[in-house]
């Protein structure tokens, strides 16, 4: 599925932004949706989230509410996009909850009316309006960053990058490993803000570096873990930290110009199967319990205002970021696309 093919005319709206209001009163979880959830058994859980987080977090549903087993499908966030419109169009009703590292899927799959309003009581008073779509149509689930890292045991301290422009250091060439915005919605989303803060002439310059490339942003955590490569240029930071934890020579560079910031919205669909035990399971992921599990696991950021970050990392608000743009990410995903893949050959 091509996105610019689905853009209606009329402005695209930011996440968080209000069209025409259309939210649900928020809803208790009760004893009969819990019952109700039951009965179907299963929940069908689409996201682009690394298997380490993912998989333990399904399993501590499943814990709390035994009897619902949850189907995790993980898979690039830009490839859960094409796959879930080829599922649509073909009247194929799989997933009952998605959740994508892209927020400007969302914009596509609300206008397209794909979307099921969702809000729980807990929702309504402890996620800021920043963290939930106004009309109840989705609501950021987790928060993360897209860094530089580089393994401690590869690269000196004085010889790391302090951010995006020094990795054009000729001293790099052959020592670095990045994601690919056609297959990762956190790419897809740090490759927009990067080229509007350094132009695409940086990519340009970035491609003669002998760049290792590969698909999700869940591999260059990986890669360096593994001393493949030295230098990640982006990836998920919260598997870099959680190599860290595991005792791996790993530090994460917030970069000086800026480090990219990706929302993680999650949403429930119209035609999913099993709309009791979706409706349970967005209520667990986005209550203080579930939200918390998240951040004890993996550190990631909580939309929920009672959770606090990590005891370790680094406030979210204490680190510079570059602005999330997610209409001017689905305004111009092809073009970005398309501009990757001609200088990076890939």
């Amino acid at each position: 599925m091509r996105r610019r093919s689905l853009i209606a005319a009329g402005l695209l709206l930011p996440f968080g932004a209000r069209v025409l209001s259309a939210a649900p009163p928020p809803q208790a979880v009760t004893v009969e949706l819990v019952e109700a959830a039951k009965k179907e058994g299963k929940v069908t859980y689409y996201t682009a989230m690394d298997l380490s987080v993912a998989e333990p977090m399904a399993r501590a549903f499943e814990a709390k509410f035994p009897g619902i087993k949850v189907a995790v499908e993980r898979t690039g966030a830009e490839r859960l996009f094409n796959r879930i419109g080829q599922e649509v169009g073909s009247n194929i009703k799989r997933v009952d909850v998605v959740n994508s590292s892209d927020a400007a899927h969302f914009i596509v799959w609300k206008r397209q009316g794909w979307l099921e309003p969702f809000l729980t009581l807990d929702m309504a008073e402890n996620l800021p309006a920043s963290q939930r779509d106004a009309d109840a149509a989705f609501v950021n689930q987790r928060t993360h960053l897209s860094t530089i890292a580089y393994n401690s045991s590869l690269v000196k301290p004085e010889d790391a990058p302090k951010g995006f422009n020094d990795l054009l250091d000729p001293k790099y060439v052959g020592k670095l490993v990045k994601g690919h915005p056609g297959y990762s919605g956190t790419i897809m989303t740090a490759t927009q803000q990067l080229a509007k803060a350094l132009g695409w002439e940086y990519f340009e310059k970035l491609s003669k570096q002998k760049v290792l490339q590969v698909q999700s942003a869940t591999e260059p955590p990986k890669r360096i873990e593994a001393g493949e490569r030295a230098i990640a240029v982006d990836g998920s930071d919260y598997l870099f930290w959680m190599a860290r934890e595991r005792g791996a020579p790993i530090e994460v560079v917030h970069a000086v110009e800026g480090t990219p910031q990706i929302s993680n919205p999650m949403a429930i669909f119209k035609a999913a199967p099993n709309p009791n035990a979706a409706r349970l399971l967005v209520a667990w992921i986005m209550s203080a319990e579930g939200q918390q599990f998240i951040v004890s696991l993996s550190g990631q950021y909580p939309a929920h205002r009672l959770v606090k970050a990590k005891a370790g990392r680094p406030e979210l608000a204490s680190i510079k970021t570059l602005p999330e743009d997610p209409a001017e990410v689905e305004k111009n995903a092809e073009d970005i696309k398309t501009r990757y893949q001609r200088l990076f050959k890939v």
